[in-house]
Parts: C-alpha cells; sequence; structure tokens
C-alpha cells in the first residue's frame, strides 16, 4: 500500500472518530489564548408516529405502550392485529394459553402436531393439538417475532357472531405486560413492561390508589388465577377476557352450589361443536381481596376437563361479568402479579 494511500485512510478516520464525538473539524488554538471550552449539544433523535415518553427511554428498547381501540362482538373484545401479511380481526382470550391462528386462513402454514395432546373444553376434548409458527406477527406497538401459535377451527365462533376472526390473542403475548381494560371508552391500554422497570413501572392510571382495588394474581400453566374463599372453602378461579360468562364447577360441595339462585338452563357449545348442559344463575356474596360482588350472573357445569396438567382442577371461570363488574374499568400487572379492580 502507497504512503499516499495510507495517510488518507487515515485522514478518514480520524474524521469518522470527530464525527461521532459529535465534532466537525480540528481547532487551532492560536498562542497566548485559552481554548475555548467545545459546546456538546445532545444529538437529534429522529421522530416518529409513535411518541416516546422518558420513561419508555429509560426502561430500555425492550419496553413500549400502545392504547388499542376495540370493538364487541356481544361480550367478545375485538381487536386488530397482523400475522406476517394477513391483516384483520383477533379476539383477545386470556382463557387461551398461546396464540390461535384460525386454521381457515392459515392452512398453508407448516404443521407441528403433538398426538400425545388433545384440544379440551367444558364440553370434553376434542382433535390433537396443531401447532405453527409465526414468521412476525404484531399488533399496537407490540410485535412478536417466530411467535409460536396453535391452528384451530374457529368457524362456530364466526357462524355465532358473524365476523370474520382470524384467530386468538392468547395470555402468552401478555406475560410481560400491564394491561387496562377500559370497557366504558372502548379502549385497551397496553404495556410491555421493560426489565429495567419491574418492579417499578406503573401507568398514571393507577396513580389514584384509592379508586381501586388491587387483588393478587397467579398465572399457571398461562392462566390467570384469581383465588378466593366461598362458605369456608378456598377456591380458584381462572380470569377469562374470552368468557362471555362466568362458570361454576357443578362439582362443588353443595354448601357453595346452594348460594346459587338458580334462574335456567342452557346449553354450551365448545370443542367439536359438542353440547352439554348447564344451570344458568346468579351467585351471591362472592368477595375476591376487598372487591364484593353481590351477585354474579354463573353457568354451573362440569369443569373436570379444564384440570391443569399438573395442579389440579379450578373451581370457576371469571367471565366478561366479572370484568365490567362495574361497568368500568380492570387492569392486570402480569409482571407483578396484580389484579386492580375499579370501585
Amino acid at each position: 500500500m502507497s504512503f499516499c494511500l495510507r495517510l488518507s485512510l487515515v485522514r478518514v478516520f480520524l474524521v469518522l472518530v470527530l464525527l461521532a464525538s459529535g465534532e466537525t473539524a480540528l481547532g487551532v488554538t492560536p498562542k497566548g489564548k485559552k481554548a475555548a471550552r467545545p459546546k456538546r449539544s445532545l444529538p437529534l433523535l429522529k421522530t416518529s408516529p409513535v411518541s416516546m415518553s422518558l420513561a419508555a427511554f429509560l426502561a430500555g428498547n425492550d419496553s413500549t405502550s400502545c392504547v388499542l381501540p376495540f370493538t364487541r362482538a356481544g361480550n367478545l373484545i375485538l381487536l386488530q392485529a397482523r400475522a406476517d401479511t394477513t391483516q384483520g380481526t383477533f379476539i383477545l382470550d386470556t382463557g387461551a394459553q398461546n396464540l390461535v391462528l384460525n386454521i381457515t386462513y392459515f392452512r398453508d402454514y407448516p404443521k407441528i402436531r403433538d398426538p400425545n395432546a388433545q384440544r379440551t373444553s367444558v364440553t370434553g376434548t376434542g382433535s390433537e393439538v396443531v401447532k405453527t409458527v409465526v414468521k412476525d406477527f404484531s399488533f399496537g406497538t407490540l410485535r412478536y417475532v417466530r411467535a409460536k401459535a396453535d391452528l384451530v377451527p374457529l368457524g362456530h365462533l364466526e357462524n355465532t357472531k358473524g365476523v370474520k376472526i382470524l384467530g386468538l390473542l392468547g395470555m402468552e403475548l401478555f406475560r410481560q405486560c400491564e394491561m387496562i381494560i377500559d370497557y366504558e371508552r372502548s379502549l385497551i391500554y397496553l404495556h410491555k413492561i421493560g426489565r429495567k422497570e419491574e418492579n417499578t413501572y406503573r401507568s398514571r392510571q393507577l396513580q389514584d390508589t384509592s379508586a381501586y382495588h388491587t387483588i393478587p394474581i397467579d398465572l399457571k400453566d398461562n392462566r390467570i388465577i384469581a383465588r378466593t374463599a366461598l362458605a369456608g372453602k378456598k377456591m380458584e378461579f381462572i380470569i377469562d377476557c374470552g368468557a362471555e360468562t362466568s362458570l361454576l364447577d357443578s362439582r362443588l360441595p353443595d354448601k357453595i352450589l346452594e348460594k346459587v339462585e338458580v334462574t335456567g338452563r342452557v346449553l354450551l357449545t365448545g370443542t367439536g361443536n359438542k353440547k352439554v348442559e348447564a344451570l344458568r344463575g346468579d351467585l351471591k356474596g362472592i368477595r375476591f381481596g376487598r372487591q364484593d360482588i353481590p351477585s354474579l350472573p354463573v353457568l354451573v357445569t362440569n369443569l373436570e376437563n379444564t384440570c391443569f396438567s399438573y395442579n389440579g382442577c379450578i373451581n370457576g371461570v371469571l367471565g366478561f361479568d366479572f370484568l365490567a363488574v362495574n361497568n368500568n374499568k380492570i387492569g392486570f400487572n402480569f409482571v407483578r402479579r396484580e389484579l386492580y379492580l375499579w370501585k
């Protein structure tokens, strides 16, 4: 390499170093004069349609916030999301453990079959579990690369609601989030909690602690668990945003079932369009934390098929009537394992 070429490369390197440090030229100070302190300024940040708060900036790149408008089909919350190049309507369903895709619209995706696993619901067991991978899944400002998903036929939901449904947004997508559902304004406030803010982040809507009750929750098999006691028996309920009504296990002791005022009978449709009969009524005098619920509409049916893989069975499912108990707001912090019920 010639001397001139080496010298040119050195000059280019020096210019790059100066640009990186915020300097644009070498300053020469005349003899006898003090060198002026270089003025430093913060580099300009390029703006984008999604604004970034100081808290989000300090939290690091793994933190993001968004406000999602939603519509409803009956008591189901409908959100817009994109799976690769397919965009459309998904149901918010924290009762689903993972992202679920309607196989009708994703039948060409590669399929991974698990012959040892079966899909279950209150009506019994169904077909084997079929899984796939979505290269790029997103809604709001949240993005998931190579997201695992279950492929399930959802035609019975589409027929019932008269809406094209691409899938279900299950619990796995929200494990690192704080989520506040405002039923009155039809908005969801979603914040993906960064690693640096796991113990500190709290939404502005939670600043007035007198406006809501805080109830401890747990996550088990990617399901939200709330615990309480009724008639002296400890009970566990799944909180399910995709359940249009609450459920109570018909195998519970009589002293608990006696607290249900039966108003009628109904047929439940579940996996494979199977139907089972259930009693309809109002559960009286249930309490979660310091939140009293004088009357909660429930369906009483056998929940044997909803048992967990490792940790026993649940006693009930808390659906729409619980989530919108005051026709107001409900919030979750899945990192801190907290539920917020507005008064």
